[in-house]
């Protein structure tokens, strides 16, 4: 029999067991998805864009498909295990979906299901309620030039009930982007230059975030000089105050 003391078994029951224990690496990462538990069309929708940085993700996607990368460079401050868990998370809700670009490119890239387009009225809501909180940049703010699209289209709101689909590309300090609105189709903004834009803007920021928040109109803008319009279409000429010239 060999000679161990009770206590001397207890000590190695329990490092036995210690060893047993899996480390932490090794124990499931799967969170509980959390929820509201509510019956409430609201707090549904909450349990599925209500968690930071989600909807600033569609934000991002409602510009077209991109890269993990280039979302990760356009969202300052989202850690990469964040990101990663909230495209997860959008892509189970059938918000978004991954796909690999044809040859000779090997990258892949997300983009929104049509449910996931569809959130593009609550961020048009969602910055106007907000527009009056853009007044001077603080010093910690990241700025990107689309991020002015979503309230901008509120600017061009006449466009959308005109007969025909108008492109306007808007240039500003940080960069250039650009906007559809009108003719079929729901309003839609991308990053940088349009393909063939019915209409150009040019404007410093500050004058971008007035017209966001609804201080200044863009006609308004054109006429005092803050806002310079190129193009020669009926639109271009209407935002320059031409209608129904010869």
């Amino acid at each position: 029999m060999l000679g161990f003391t009770k206590c001397e078994l207890g000590k190695s029951n329990n490092r036995s067991r210690l060893r047993r224990m899996p480390r932490p690496s090794q124990r499931s990462t799967t969170a509980r998805r959390r929820t509201y538990d509510q019956y409430c069309a609201a707090a549904r929708a909450l349990d599925a864009v209500g968690d930071r940085w989600t909807l600033l993700i569609v934000r991002e996607l409602l510009a077209g498909p991109r890269r993990y990368t280039d979302l990760h460079a356009d969202l300052p401050g989202v850690s990469t295990d964040m990101l990663a868990g909230r495209l997860k998370d959008m892509e189970r809700d059938g918000l978004a979906t991954r796909r690999r670009l044809p040859p000779p490119s090997s990258a892949s890239v997300y983009e929104l299901t049509a449910r996931g387009r569809s959130l593009l009225p609550l961020l048009r809501e969602l910055a106007r309620w907000g527009a009056d909180a853009l007044d001077t940049p603080r010093p910690t703010d990241a700025v990107r030039a689309h991020w002015f699209a979503v309230p901008l289209l509120d600017a061009l709101h006449p466009l959308e009930g005109a007969g025909q689909r108008t492109v306007v590309e808007v240039h500003v300090d940080e960069g250039v982007f650009h906007l559809a609105a009108g003719g079929p189709g729901d309003p839609s903004y991308g990053d940088g230059p349009a393909e063939d834009p019915h209409i150009r803007l040019h404007m410093d920021t500050a004058t971008c975030a007035a017209v966001s928040r609804g201080d200044l109109s863009l006609a308004d803008g054109v006429k005092t000089g803050r806002v310079d319009v190129a193009g020669l279409g009926p639109a271009a000429a209407a935002l320059r105050g031409e209608t129904g010239r010869g």
